[in-house]
């Protein structure tokens, strides 16, 4: 890998930051940034000095979804190396969720597909007024199974059932109605707000703060297994490498509609 597709910074202090860095692409992940992703959480959650870690996106988006040429190439792998394309994002999903310190997400710009699932995954969120999300697999024909209990745990069943079934875009203000971010933040106070938030976190004890996180998601069912991890990723490369997938990918490709749509009238 030439370029660092996930930057990692650590503040004197012991802020960790990882900026998401394929701008030119609006940060859509392919395999090389999922597993630059997974070493730098398995790294940063190992490191002592480290007590919060804050995600943000490169340039003008924070995380457009799954890069949609990748998607291409993906649903012609074999089937192992399909399976593991699926897996890795499932798995970089769970290890944010359960990254034992307060995490932050600072979204501007698109969200869309897994970047959704990473502001699911945070404990904190903020939002600019410009951030525009959406749950948009299903519009190329495959399935957010890596995200899809980080979905239901973060907005509930009834947003999630809306959402990912429909695929629709929505701004800030419904990102925050529902429940997917806590704030909208004007762009420039967005500096200010983390460092109020962060200077809350560095006044919480640190194995307290870890202890309080791992209890809230271990005594209510929200980590995963292996096994659990295993199902998901199956789920999702077999719909991706079915041919509604490759249809959805070629036809977004193709700036077209897909063959499934029927329009009205």
């Amino acid at each position: 890998m030439s370029k660092d597709l996930v930057l990692l910074e650590i503040s004197e202090r012991g802020v960790a930051t990882a900026t998401l860095n394929r701008p030119e692409v609006g940060n859509a992940y392919n395999e090389d940034m999922l597993h630059q992703l997974i070493a730098g959480l398995e790294r940063l959650a190992k490191d002592d000095s480290v007590r919060c870690l804050v995600i943000r996106g490169a340039g003008r988006h924070f995380q457009a979804g799954a890069d949609i040429k990748w998607l291409g190439q993906v649903a012609h792998y074999p089937p192992a190396q399909n399976y593991a394309a699926s897996y890795a994002t499932t798995k970089a999903m769970a290890l944010l969720n359960e990254f034992p310190k307060p995490t932050i997400a600072i979204v501007h710009g698109a969200c869309f597909g897994g970047g959704v699932g990473i502001v699911c995954c945070v404990d904190v969120a903020f939002a600019t007024p410009d951030a525009q999300f959406g749950i948009t697999e299903i519009r190329v024909g495959v399935a957010p199974t890596p995200i899809s209990t980080h979905m239901i745990n973060a907005i509930g069943l009834r947003q999630t059932r809306r959402y990912a079934l429909t695929g629709e875009r929505f701004g800030a203000d419904e990102a925050a109605r529902i429940g997917l971010v806590h704030e909208v933040v004007a762009t420039s106070q967005v500096e200010e707000k983390l460092a109020g938030v962060i200077d809350a976190i560095f006044l919480g004890g640190p194995t307290a703060i870890a202890m309080t996180k791992s209890s809230f998601l271990g005594a209510n069912g929200l980590t995963l297994d292996e096994r659990q991890i295993g199902m998901l990723s199956h789920e999702g490369w077999t719909q991706r490498h079915s041919h509604e997938g490759h249809e959805g990918t070629s036809a977004f490709r193709e700036k077209r509609a897909p063959g499934w749509y029927k329009p009205a009238g």
